[in-house]
């Protein structure tokens, strides 16, 4: 199994690259989202790597992040979806918009990839939703990347409203409300006390 390759790239286009590796050109075909984070040519490049192999074919997919790499895994996992369809999902939408998608049932985004229909977007639904961690469940609602303070501070508390025992799609709700209340609140405990107070 490649894990990653880190060479120099010498070519790229919107949906492969080759990577020289000790001499050995790798071709690794990429999303547009990885595509768009690739340096210069003739520069040194290291990509996160899916190494799929079947009886027929081995082909290698790289990946500039770790979260499009776990996507690209799930979506492949899904029956019907092969390599190249779950390259157009994450080249269509980014992974925070398909989690968003998958985890709020939002088949009609997920049919707006190329390639999907509406039946395969249901199975995605019902196929992904229960394999996407809570964590980035809330994180991708929330709109965080976990780098500015206020996602942080918005996932925090949709964490503590589940940890209350509301519902990721209850907690959701009553931290929209917080939000178009009015001032926004300072601390993720202000947050939680003027959704419980709602």
């Amino acid at each position: 199994m490649i894990a990653f390759v880190r060479g120099i790239l010498v070519e790229k286009q919107p949906t492969r690259c080759v990577v020289d590796v000790g001499g050995v050109g790798y071709e690794v075909f990429i999303p547009l989202s990885s595509f768009d984070r690739l340096p210069s040519k003739g520069e040194t490049c290291t990509l996160l790597t899916y190494d799929y192999v079947r009886e027929d074919t081995r082909q290698l997919f790289g990946f500039v992040s770790e979260a499009e790499r776990d996507m690209f895994t799930l979506l492949i996992g899904v029956s019907g979806i092969g390599p190249r369809l779950a390259l157009s999902a994450l080249s269509g939408l980014t992974t925070r918009e398909l989690t968003t998608a998958i985890v709020s049932g939002d088949v009609k985004r997920l049919s707006s990839v190329s390639g999907v229909g509406k039946k395969m977007a249901e199975r995605m639904v019902v196929e992904l939703r229960h394999k996407i961690s809570d964590a980035d469940a809330l994180e991708a609602v929330a709109g965080g990347d976990g780098e500015s303070a206020e996602s942080v501070l918005l996932r925090d508390a949709l964490l503590a409203l589940v940890a209350l025992g509301y519902t990721q799609e209850q907690a959701r709700k009553m931290v929209k409300k917080v939000l178009d209340g009015g001032s926004p609140p300072g601390n993720v405990e202000e947050i939680v006390r003027r959704a419980l107070a709602r």
